[in-house]
């Protein structure tokens, strides 16, 4: 899979890493912007109680 990004992307290698790392920090943005609180509106809420 790295490969196959790796040939996508054109210029120097230099260039390449930098953008493959500004892709994979937007990616992350992403998940944790969009996909998390979507994910957690989602799922049942848990009620604890603990008695004393």
């Amino acid at each position: 899979m790295f490969s196959l990004l790796w040939r996508f992307f054109p210029g120097p290698a230099w260039l390449r890493v930098i953008v493959l790392l500004l892709v994979a920090a937007a990616l992350v943005y992403a998940v944790i912007t969009y996909v998390y609180p979507w994910v957690a509106l989602q799922l049942p809420e848990e009620e604890v109680t603990v008695d004393t």
